[in-house]
Parts: C-alpha cells; structure tokens; sequence
C-alpha cells in the first residue's frame, strides 16, 4: 500500500537532529509557489500542538503573510509614514498621532513582534500608561491609534488578529460642558461689541462655527448683501518641515544623542559636575513621564530651525461634512457691515505691512490670530460680562446649538448649521436646558390633565 500522504496534507516527523518537526501547507504565495509553513520542538506533543494552531487558522482563514513579521514598531512607523497620511491630515498626524506612537506605543510595546502581541501585553502596557499621570482620555486616543494601526495590519494580512478587539478599551471621561445661557451669551455679547474684532464672538455664539473655522473665514466666503456665510475652509498652523536637501546635516548642531558609556565628560575634575544621559526602560518610573529624549542617530527632525522650511499658516478642510452654507442673522449683518469698514481703515493705515490674507479677524497687521491668544480673549470676555463659568472657546459652539433648540430649530437643521456627518454627534452638544424642560413638562401636563 502506498505511505505517501494526499498533497495538502501536513506532516509531523523525528529529524536527524533530534527534533520533532511539522510542515503545514498554508495555501499559495504571491509569487504562486506554495506557501509551507515549519514548526519544530522538542517532543511530537509540542510540535503536534503548533501544527494544528496553523491548521486552525488556515482553515479559519485567518492566514499572516509568509516572511518575517515586523515588529510593532517598525509596523507603526510603516503606518504613520505611508498609510495614515492618505487619509489623516498632516496636523493631526503630526500633532497627535505622531507623538503618542513615539512617546507611548513604541517604548512600551515597540519590541513585541506583531503577531505575538498578546491581550495580556497590552493589559500590563495600558496598567503603566495609568501610572504616567495620563489623561483618561488621552489612554483611550492611544489605544484608538493602536487599534487602527492593527486593524489596517489585519486587512493588508501582515498578522490574522487585531489583538486590541480581544480587550476591553479604556474608559474615556466626557468632558465637561459649559454652555451659556441666553442672559450670559448677551451680557458676552455686550461686552464685546466694543472691542476690536467684537464680532468674532457674535458669529461664534449666533452661527456656532469651530475656532479654526472662525479665525480662516474670509471675505470673500460672506456675501452680506444674502446674509450667507459659506463655511469651506479653517485655518491651522501647519507643523515646519524642512525645506532643504539633507535633513540630517540642517539639524547637526540640535542633535541630542546619550552619553557614551566613557563618556569623556564625567570624567571631569573641574568645572561643573556633568550628569550622564542614558535612554530609559520602556517602563521607567523614575521620571513621572517625562523621560529624557534623544535623536535617532538618522535624526531628521529640527526642521523649524532650516533656513528653507516650509509650513505655517495654511486653509484646511474643515471637519465633519466640511463645506456648508450658513444663514447670518439679520442684526448681526449691520455689524459685520461696519467692523469690514473698521478693518478697511486699519488696512490703508498699514499699507505694505498688511498680512493680505483677506481675513475677516486679524491681528492689527493683518495677520491671523493665534488660537492662544484667541482662547485668552475669550476667557477676558467671560470675566468682563460677569460670566462666572469656566467655559471653553469651543463652549461657545454648544451654546450655538443650546439656543436653537429652546427656539424650537429642529434638530436635524442644528445639524446642518453646526456642520456634523453624523446626527448622534449633535445630540452631543446639546443639553437640556431649564426652558426646554419646563416646556416638555408643560406639554406632558396638557397632555394627561388638561381638557
């Protein structure tokens, strides 16, 4: 009788060598040759029990590509230098994703091999991120940044599993709102119309439009005469890169590099004692978070100090729906009427120093106002009108959205003003004010007892 087993089969032998090995037929290569993967150890028990964990996920369908699987690090900067960027702004990228696979992802987890990431990994790197003094959230956007760095790595078949769906995520906290009612947003709005660039709050309250959103509008996206604003574009200072051939070389004198373990330094008699620098374990507790950081000996970053850098003020996309047309309220147009003529006198007093960005809200040169100094303005209103909260700039927008529905703005139209892809994200900024209340149990009370 023949010995030799159907072709697919997988095989388990005693090798030459001592050792038990098994060979599994996984499927086909891209190359089209066959795909045969090998187990080996040290009894057939063991090597039995890997071949049927391949055999359970070929059959599962849940195979990871042939070749050496990377590790989470070389995985996450694959990620953020080639994947995340065709669909992720480069702020965001830069401001956010970036600096949390840097700081956080790649010291805790970077040397885990990605198909050997375990649930349990990730439960001890989650317990430490804990003890950094993180923000809830901020633990949640990491996990988020892991989570869809696997899941990319699961869809381009590098590893079977996206191992952040076998755990619980961390918990988030909502953030405190604090909108104003309808007597405060009129004492802000009191307050304000004196000022230079008064208006900026009565649009911020009256049409509820972002902070970037804001400070990017220009004129040529307000037609008074219609009374519309069209909502294309926010502005953002885009992070610098460098301009230059060699990056590395631009930035040779900002290098930050560890000391040697020799280091010629310390072995000073004189002069001012010098402390060694050396990297930190991945889970180091010494320094709260704030561990010394270094370059990469292919370091390319210092790009605000290139002479030929690029970046800065930029018009971006909004959020959300993105372009939208907003309706202006008719009193509010007088005002933006006469502040245009206010600016039009500071722009010829200016001359050549004009920023010349077409600016609705501007600095006294013209130029666009920083968010900062945007956020310090606004907590200088809050104090000027007596407002006693603790609001936020973006606070201004679930006022915007507040004040409509106790008009009785269905809430599908609040959507459309305020700009959401999604109608469960403005039933987030709205909150059941006092008046609204008092008004559905005024109803109810018709309803049951009344004629």
């Amino acid at each position: 009788m023949a010995t030799r087993k159907p072709n697919g089969r997988s095989s388990i032998y005693l090798g030459k060598d001592g050792l038990w090995h098994g060979w599994v037929m996984m499927g086909v290569k891209d190359d089209g040759s066959p795909d045969r993967r090998h187990r080996k150890g040290g009894s057939e028990a063991e090597v039995t029990r890997k071949v049927r964990e391949l055999e359970k996920q070929r059959d599962s369908g849940k195979v990871d590509k042939p070749g050496r699987v990377p590790t989470v690090e070389e995985w996450m900067r694959t990620w953020l230098d080639t994947i995340a960027p065709r669909t992720v702004s480069r702020l965001t990228l830069d401001s956010t994703y970036r600096p949390k696979v840097e700081r956080w992802i790649i010291p805790g987890l970077g040397k885990h091999r990605l198909d050997r990431l375990r649930p349990e990994h990730l439960d001890a790197f989650y317990v430490w991120l804990g003890q950094q003094d993180l923000a809830e959230n901020t633990v949640l956007q990491i996990h988020r940044i892991l989570s869809r760095a696997l899941k990319i790595a699961v869809r381009r078949e590098v590893v079977a599993r996206n191992v952040c769906t076998l755990i619980d995520a961390p918990t988030g906290e909502e953030v405190e709102i604090e909108p104003l009612t309808a007597t405060e947003t009129r004492a802000v709005l009191e307050s304000a119309k004196d000022r230079r660039n008064g208006t900026r709050w009565s649009v911020a309250l009256a049409l509820g439009l972002r902070q970037c959103e804001a400070l990017g509008l220009r004129w040529k996206y307000v037609d008074l005469d219609k009374g519309v604003v069209r909502v294309f574009w926010q502005i953002k200072r885009q992070r610098f890169r460098h301009g230059c051939a060699d990056h590395h070389a631009c930035g040779e004198r900002l290098h930050r590099y560890p000391c040697p373990k020799d280091c010629p330094k310390a072995k000073r008699t004189s002069g001012r004692r010098h402390l060694c620098l050396q990297p930190c374990p991945a889970r180091c507790r010494q320094h709260g978070g704030k561990c010394p950081t270094f370059c990469a000996p292919d370091c390319t970053g210092h790009a605000p100090s290139c002479p030929e850098r690029v970046g800065g003020w930029a018009f971006v996309k909004p959020k959300g729906k993105g372009r939208r047309t907003v309706l202006i309220p008719p009193p509010l147009i007088p005002l933006l009427k006469l502040h245009r003529e206010a600016q039009r006198v500071e722009e010829k007093a200016a001359g050549k120093n004009w920023g010349g960005m077409d600016l609705i809200w501007t600095r006294t040169d013209g130029s666009p106002i920083d968010p900062g100094d945007d956020w310090d303005e606004w907590k200088e209103l809050l104090r000027a009108a007596g407002v006693e909260k603790d609001a936020r700039v973006h606070d201004a927008r679930h006022t915007a959205a507040t004040l409509l529905l106790e008009q009785g703005v269905d809430i599908s139209v609040v959507q459309e003003i305020l700009g959401h892809s999604q109608l469960t994200t403005t039933k987030r900024y709205t909150h059941v004010t006092s008046t609204l209340a008092t008004d559905a149990a005024a109803r109810m009370g018709r309803a049951l007892w009344d004629g």
